[in-house]
């Protein structure tokens, strides 16, 4: 009764417009965070995987949890030996070794000290 005519046909009508303006900032986050976060995080473990998969004997493993020793025997596809100490040798599965050096390459910090006392 107070509303005219036209203006209850307008709102009835609904703009599908404005309905993808509105689903448009949605769409722009999704789009963001795949490329901010998603697809780094895969081709992150994708690397890791590639890495795991490569690991041979004689090469310095870095643990998951700190330990640095060299593998002595790939003994499946799940685990590998590696020796901390003389003698002392760990079984380890193969997804929780967090990094590979090879023989003779020196960790980071090493780097730094050498270089400093040249």
């Amino acid at each position: 009764m107070l509303i005219t005519p036209a203006y209850a046909q307008a709102a009835a009508g609904g703009d599908t417009n404005s309905m993808l303006m509105s689903l448009l900032p949605f769409a722009l986050i999704f789009v963001i965070m795949y490329f901010l976060i998603l697809r780094p995080q895969q081709k992150k473990v994708k690397d890791h995987n590639e890495l795991v998969k490569n690991i041979r004997r004689g090469d310095t493993v870095v643990t998951s949890g700190g330990l640095v020793g060299k593998v002595t025997k790939v003994v499946d596809d799940d685990q590998i030996e590696f020796e901390i100490s003389d003698g002392v040798r760990v079984r380890q599965m193969r997804q929780m070794i967090s990094g590979v050096r090879a023989k003779g390459e020196p960790a980071k910090g090493e780097a730094k000290d050498e270089a400093s006392a040249s």
